[in-house]
């Protein structure tokens, strides 16, 4: 066996090591958020390698952290992939008026992440100064029956 292939899972051993369930795999596959099985025949066990690991707990990280629907979720992770690709260009690159483009690029996809986290953010704080509106509420309720029982 060549290490590759030592490094190959099956799917409950990813959904173990990164707390969630093979259905969710799945189903993050059929959405296309985690790349198809390439060279899989039906049937077989689809075994995923340390990049396919590394993607989907990107993806639980960003659906938990930002709570965002599966569709937003998709173009954040397309945003990542073409951050990937950029990186890798500039890296191969010394000609200053292809960085410059590069670095355009990729701040204009930071300024769409950032934007999503900002949106969230804010829908959070919104929460937030409900849910304290709401405690005010309560103890105001409390104050009134402690007086009048008092």
């Amino acid at each position: 066996m060549s290490a590759q292939q030592a490094t190959l899972l099956r799917i409950g051993d990813v959904a173990r090591l990164v707390g969630t369930t093979p259905r969710t795999i799945r189903y993050y596959e059929e959405k296309g958020l985690l790349p198809p099985a390439e060279g899989r025949a039906a049937g077989q066990h689809r075994l995923y390698d340390e990049q396919d690991v590394e993607r989907l707990r990107e993806l639980l990280r960003m659906r938990n952290l930002l709570g965002v629907p599966l569709e937003e979720l998709r173009e954040l992770v397309a945003v990542d992939d073409e951050r990937a690709l950029l990186r890798s260009e500039l890296h191969r690159t010394d000609e200053r008026n292809e960085r410059e483009r590069i670095l355009h690029r990729l701040d204009a996809l930071a300024e769409r992440q950032l934007a999503a986290v900002e949106r969230r953010a804010a829908e959070l704080d919104e929460l937030r100064e409900e849910i304290a509106a709401r405690r005010a509420r309560i103890a105001e309720l409390l104050a009134e029956s402690e007086r009048s029982s008092g």
